[in-house]
């Protein structure tokens, strides 16, 4: 049972952990020409897999955090899809001059609204990535969509490029909710968009929800699950509203007062979850639930499942190359990010240069950390003699969970309790060598 003294102790301030080390300890030490050698010293045969940030939505919505910006013209979404053709061209380039083009086994287009994009400039940025990579023939190829934005000359450029999995953003059905969020979209719109995804042929879809909103609540959240399970997605992703206004001043606009406290965003989240697994949605990990036969599932129980910027993820490839302003590239030797803001990206771009601004090298105690964090990320669970880790060099940390019941440490075999799935990111921070508590900089744990 989560009890009171749990959420006050627990619900802190820690990463995400799509990545280790995190964001936070990226520094400009690691820049453009760190990137350039990155990128040559690449295996020949490695699959890559792409991520391509697309920063423009038409209306901003009171709880997003990502990074993306406002238009009311097309013009500065068409320059900057001629700005991402060219970064394309470089890093393409780039690659080539060393080997013959790469393989690559997956490409995600995230933002802001990727549909954003005209139909056209799409078709180009696909065509692009053809011309500079090897794409596999049964090539990942997913994109994030805003319902209320997408029409049938976009839909009909997906199903000429060939995307196969699509993630709509819902976050709730409830109309105070979204009115109180500034994103109105009634279901009867979302249900016309899933219809017309599934006949365009779209092989996975994915909805994403959010708790911890304003004015949620636990029967709220059971009618918003009702309602996204009647639409038979293949995954849906269950995130708790982050409230950073000090990084994202426009969450401002959003009433401190009619937000849940941590008691009650467990209480959303729990009973979500139950409601997912009544509809025979299996867990995976800390926030996404899938249907049985969904690639997520399998991975989960095959133990092939993985974790990155993008979240839960089967991609194989060792390696993620991002394109666009804040985007991050996950390699071998380390992490690295393009500049966040649009201007600085398009100026290092048109000039020639690789847009590159701050990163961190990996070490290998990171590497063992990191491989420690994603199993307890993906499963709950990991082996610590399996990576030649003495447990009682961060006991300091493990021993108050083992006392509150959140894991069960046998030996070396650590498994997170029931109890403890909801502070799973706390358990991963025990690993963490980096992490200094900060109220203000990651979101809170529940």
């Amino acid at each position: 049972m989560i009890t009171d003294h749990l959420i006050s102790v627990y619900d802190r301030p820690v990463p995400r952990y799509t990545s280790y080390p995190t964001a936070p300890q990226f520094h400009a030490g690691i820049d453009a020409a760190t990137m350039a050698e990155w990128l040559a010293g690449l295996p020949a045969e490695a699959p890559l897999s792409l991520y391509l940030h697309v920063p423009f939505c038409q209306q901003m919505c009171w709880y997003c955090g990502c990074n993306t910006q406002i238009v009311a013209r097309h013009q500065p979404i068409g320059d900057f899809a001629g700005t991402l053709l060219a970064e394309i061209a470089r890093v393409g380039d780039l690659l080539a001059a060393v080997r013959h083009k790469r393989i690559v086994s997956s490409i995600h287009f995230g933002g802001g609204t990727p549909n954003s994009l005209a139909p056209d400039e799409f078709e180009r940025i696909m065509a692009a990535l053809d011309h500079h990579f090897a794409l596999e023939h049964d090539l990942d190829l997913a994109i994030e969509l805003d319902p209320r934005t997408v029409n049938d000359e976009f839909l009909a450029a997906m199903r000429r490029v060939g995307v196969s999995r699509a993630s709509l953003g819902v976050q709730d059905f409830d109309p105070v909710v979204q009115t109180a969020v500034n994103r109105v979209q009634p279901f009867e719109l979302v249900q016309d968009c899933v219809g017309k995804l599934r006949a365009s042929g779209i092989r996975s879809l994915n909805l994403d929800l959010i708790y911890g909103l304003p004015f949620q609540s636990v029967s709220g959240i059971r009618r918003t699950v009702a309602q996204a399970v009647d639409l038979a997605p293949d995954r849906i992703a269950l995130f708790g509203y982050a409230h950073v206004p000090w990084m994202k001043p426009h969450q401002r606009l959003i009433d401190e007062a009619s937000l849940p406290d941590a008691y009650a965003r467990f209480r959303q989240f729990e009973a979500a979850a139950q409601a997912l697994a009544a509809a025979d949605y299996g867990r995976i990990g800390l926030d996404h639930f899938a249907r049985a036969g969904d690639t997520l599932r399998v991975a989960r129980d095959n133990h092939t499942l993985k974790r990155n910027f993008q979240g839960y993820t089967v991609d194989r490839a060792d390696a993620l190359i991002g394109f666009g302003p804040s985007a991050i590239s996950a390699l071998p030797q380390g992490y690295i990010q393009n500049a966040p803001d649009h201007a600085p990206w398009a100026r290092a771009v048109s000039e020639g240069r690789l847009a590159a601004v701050k990163g961190v090298a990996v070490t290998a105690e990171d590497r063992r950390r990191r491989a420690i964090i994603e199993q307890i990320m993906c499963y709950g669970s990991v082996d610590l003699a399996a990576f030649d880790f003495d447990p009682a060099s961060v006991m300091i940390a493990l021993w108050p969970l083992i006392e509150d019941g959140l894991i069960h440490l046998n030996g070396c075999d650590l498994t997170v309790t029931e109890r403890g799935l909801p502070f799973q990111r706390v358990v991963a921070a025990a690993f963490d060598a980096y992490l200094v508590p900060e109220a203000k900089r990651h979101s809170r744990a529940v």
